[in-house]
């Protein structure tokens, strides 16, 4: 998931990122799942877990809310390690946090 939008952050909540479940069906994540997630405005870098929320947002919560603004663009993935094929469902938001864009991924320009 590329350029998901920060909506909030709180620092009070246990951890994890709130996604609009709508993406989330889109690229396959489901609630409790382990994600990498990468700041595009700091560089900054965490893992956490992912639920579903409210249309539209990406809350970061627990101590990782620390490591971002609202407004930060994020990338957002989960991934495997395995000898068998995977299918990677790669996806590009916009500054609403609705796709705008599936992407071939493994490939330099989408």
């Amino acid at each position: 998931m590329h350029h998901a939008r920060v909506t909030y952050s709180n620092p009070e909540y246990v951890g994890s990122v709130e996604l609009c479940p709508d993406v989330m069906r889109r690229v396959g994540l489901q609630n409790g799942e382990a994600v990498h997630v990468w700041n595009v405005e700091n560089g900054e870098r965490f893992e956490t877990y992912v639920f579903g929320g409210e249309f539209g947002e990406v809350g970061v919560n627990g101590a990782a809310a620390r490591r971002v603004n609202v407004g930060d663009r994020l990338i957002i993935a989960a991934f495997t390690w395995t000898d068998e094929s995977v299918n990677p469902r790669v996806v590009l938001l916009d500054e609403a946090n609705r796709v705008v864009k599936r992407m071939q991924p493994f490939s330099r320009h989408g």
